[in-house]
């Protein structure tokens, strides 16, 4: 079953700031005053996340989101993100660990991660939070501490870890929260999840950064946040328990 939350106010507007189409970038980047921000050629992937081309049977263990195949494992819950009236991101729950998994548009032979992460970093710098960019095991990543308010109205952190990588024509990006964050026992199932989807872009046009939109598979089954149901019998095909989602520990973008 899948759990389905519309983005707060705040998400929502961080969301647009940072996925919006960046036409004047993408000019500037032809000009000698742009070469600085200019990307690299993606780099490449031998061991995934995959682009449809590459796999002969994509949906093989995946629940298929149309504009990704998100891997199943057993006892995850997933969870899809709502940006109006669009779904724009699924994030898989394993315990007290999350990944969000967000797929873009991205130009033709240019990467775009390495400009993204500058971005998110600048953010949560401003929020006067603090970064630490590291190689992680899945390439360049972003190790975050959040500021965040506590349900007691107290101010506390929280870890974050911003992971990307760039394919033909696409951008997947993973936010893992929760434990995952921070240990790495837990976080290995979580980075292996991302190494296994698949990316579908579309052949259609679509300016860069565009969200990549999902769709739910038609034998989903909607189940309203905070609903708690019978787990029984609700096993699936994909290896993996799609049971009901409690609000996980997730941050759908920071400014």
């Amino acid at each position: 079953m899948f759990g389905r939350r519309k983005n707060s106010g705040a998400a929502e507007d961080a969301e647009s700031e940072t996925e919006q189409v960046a036409d004047a970038q993408a000019a500037d980047g032809d000009s000698a005053s742009g070469a600085g921000r200019r990307s690299l050629p993606p780099a490449p992937r031998p061991d995934g996340p995959w682009d449809i081309s590459e796999l002969h049977e994509p949906g093989e263990g995946r629940v298929d989101l149309g504009g990704l195949f998100v891997p199943g494992v057993e006892g995850m819950e997933l969870r899809v993100e709502v940006a109006g009236d669009a779904i724009v991101a699924a994030t898989v729950v394993l315990g007290d660990s999350a990944v969000q998994l967000q797929g873009f548009a991205a130009p033709k032979n240019e990467g775009i991660w390495g400009e993204v992460r500058e971005e998110i970093a600048s953010g949560i710098t401003r929020q006067g939070g603090l970064i630490d960019e590291i190689e992680g095991p899945l390439g360049w990543e972003l190790r975050a501490q959040v500021p965040i308010q506590l349900p007691d109205g107290k101010s506390g952190q929280q870890v974050v870890r911003f992971v990307g990588v760039d394919g033909p024509r696409w951008f997947l990006r993973g936010v893992i929260s929760g434990q995952g964050a921070v240990q790495p026992q837990a976080a290995g199932v979580l980075e292996q999840i991302v190494r296994d989807t698949v990316v579908v872009r579309g052949e259609g046009p679509m300016a860069p950064r565009d969200p990549i939109v999902l769709k739910l598979p038609e034998d989903a089954q909607m189940v309203p946040e905070g609903v708690q149901q019978d787990r029984q019998g609700s096993g699936s095909r994909f290896g993996g328990d799609m049971g009901q989602l409690a609000r996980g520990p997730e941050i759908t973008e920071i400014r």
